[in-house]
């Protein structure tokens, strides 16, 4: 059995989406934000006190983007995975980690210097410089995108995933402004995948079972 454990919009959303995609039978654990602070409990589960959490039998993970790279190469060889004969192996492994390491990160700074520190301690110069970096990193998958529909391999795969990700906290912080018209199309595509709404659905429906607020919270690592 899987169990993901997962707060409303944060990266744990990654995951979330990609056994939506796979078909995977789950149960999804949903935590207030953060949990470090409000869920105690949970440092026993993960002493990092972040999300998500991961369990399949006896494997234990906490990083996003390294989950769907599970997921895909366990559940779906040759369709969300891409595999060590292909063309393209490499650039889906780039970019699964483009999507945290490089577009991610300078997210959390704008979350954490815009939004979630205390009013004395916000530094809104901060927070444009690294939207400003975000959106510049972006902008480097445009010329790709206006010539083919998803990132790697001529088909969707758990790369999509990891940046997709990206994209949908740029639009919870207003960023998906500075989309290039390729990243805006690119973007609509991947919401329109049912197996996006069934994810946005599921933690819905589980953030309402289990009494957590959904007020998107996604997670800042700090």
């Amino acid at each position: 059995m899987i169990t993901l454990h997962h707060c409303v919009s944060a990266r744990s959303f990654r995951p979330l989406w990609a056994l939506e995609e796979i078909g995977a039978p789950y149960e999804l654990v949903m935590l207030p934000f953060p949990p470090r602070v409000l869920a105690r409990d949970y440092l026993d589960i993960n002493p990092l006190g972040t999300v998500p959490a991961f369990h399949h039998g006896a494997v234990r993970m906490t990083e996003s983007a390294a989950i769907c790279q599970y997921l895909a190469a366990r559940f779906s060889p040759r369709n969300l995975d891409v595999a060590v004969d292909e063309p393209d192996f490499g650039a889906y492994l780039n970019y699964l980690h483009f999507g945290e390491a490089t577009l991610t990160f300078p997210q959390t700074l704008v979350l954490r210097y815009a939004h979630f520190e205390k009013l004395e301690r916000r530094q809104p110069q901060v927070a444009d410089d690294y939207a400003r970096w975000f959106n510049a990193r972006l902008r480097s998958v445009e010329p790709m995108l206006a010539e083919q529909e998803f990132l790697c391999a001529n088909r969707f795969t758990a790369a999509d995933i990891s940046v997709g990700y990206a994209l949908l906290l740029a639009q919870h912080l207003q960023l998906d402004q500075g989309f290039t018209r390729s990243v805006a199309a690119y973007w609509q595509r991947l919401q329109q995948r049912p197996a996006f709404k069934r994810a946005l659905a599921s933690q819905a429906h589980a953030a309402s079972a289990q009494g957590v607020p959904m007020t998107p919270s996604p997670e800042l690592r700090s």
